[in-house]
């Protein structure tokens, strides 16, 4: 088991994962060469949740959520916790309990490639989470497992400390040490975005570049 303290991560600003938050996953996406997408089949278990926060990673058997309950001690204001559960359905990894522990912690998020219980009570009290599956069949407690190693999710690697976003559209990681430069690629991608639609609102816009494209592929 490796655990590490926040400050052992690749520092970045509170204040860079509350500009990247303001974004959709989408752009963000876009933003950083479309990389840092995990999986489609994590979903939202109730409906406009949306998260940003940074990585607490933890590495389980499948089915076995004995580090999990040892990886909420650690949980920060603002962390979302990224839990490798070996994409296992076969038993719920978290519920209700462990949520709203996490909730009291002031973590914002939980993204399990597994399975969740007790989904009704995510949307009661309003703790997103994203996950591969729901199952109510409870989880083993006999370990092994890792807290803040490098994960795999949703076929995506995760590192401690990486900024998470989550949405409706899905869920981003983005390198902590990216995070500044990716938020400066959203912005303008927002811009781009308003300036077409004011153009189509507008009645003025037109989109040479299909052609040209078209062209360019003998088409």
């Amino acid at each position: 088991m490796a655990t590490l303290h926040h400050s052992s991560f690749c520092p970045h600003s509170r204040f860079i994962r509350i500009v990247l938050g303001e974004y959709g996953t989408a752009t963000v996406h876009e933003a950083q060469s479309r990389t840092g997408l995990m999986r489609p089949y994590l979903r939202p278990i109730y409906p406009d949740a949306r998260a940003a926060g940074s990585a607490i990673t933890v590495s389980c058997q499948p089915g076995d959520n004995l580090m999990i309950h040892k990886a909420l001690s650690t949980l920060m204001p603002g962390d979302v916790l990224v839990i490798d559960g070996d994409a296992d359905v076969s038993r719920a990894l978290v519920g209700e309990i462990m949520m709203s522990y996490a909730k009291s912690r002031g973590a914002v998020a939980f993204v399990v490639d597994g399975a969740v219980r007790d989904a009704d009570s995510y949307e009661t009290k309003q703790f997103p989470c994203w996950s591969r599956g729901i199952n109510l069949r409870g989880p083993y407690k006999d370990g092994p497992g890792s807290i803040n190693v490098p994960v795999v999710v949703g076929t995506m690697r995760v590192n401690p400390g990486d900024i998470i976003l989550c949405d409706g559209d899905g869920v981003v990681a983005i390198p902590a040490e990216k995070a500044a430069e990716v938020a400066v690629k959203a912005q303008e991608k927002v811009d781009a975005e308003v300036a077409t639609l004011k153009a189509i609102a507008a009645g003025t816009y037109s989109a040479p570049w299909v052609d040209e494209a078209l062209k360019a592929k003998g088409m």
